[in-house]
């Protein structure tokens, strides 16, 4: 099975939208325990706690996208930015990459790990 590569922006912005409706879910796992206040209390907490992290990690990708190179796709013509050596078009996922001796190579995301495999 081929993996579903898409742009590290993307990723990082799901798992943050990710954590906010887990938090919500614990919340609701909550009121299921309202005849123990202790339980309940503990449920949201913890969901709030989770909405506290998406938020963090909203902030921190926020952060990161403005020091992104922002690059014009040579396939569909839209800008896009790219984080590490190798990325994907945020619109079409296109491979792209700054990197002159990784171009016309496979796209590979390990090329953005400091250890990267040897081909």
């Amino acid at each position: 099975m081929a993996r579903a590569y898409s742009n590290k922006i993307n990723k990082i912005r799901t798992f943050a939208l990710s954590l906010v409706f887990v938090g919500f879910f614990i919340m609701y796992l909550g009121i299921f325990f309202r005849q123990s206040i202790i339980a309940m209390t503990i449920f949201m907490l913890l969901g709030l706690l989770s909405v506290l992290a998406s938020t963090a990690v909203y902030f921190w990708i926020g952060m990161l996208s403005t020091r992104a190179v922002q690059v014009i796709c040579p396939a569909c013509q839209k800008p896009t930015k790219i984080l590490g050596r190798v990325d994907m078009c945020m619109h079409c996922r296109e491979p792209l990459t700054l990197d002159k001796q990784l171009e016309g190579k496979e796209f590979n995301e390990d090329y953005n790990r400091k250890t990267a495999k040897k081909s």
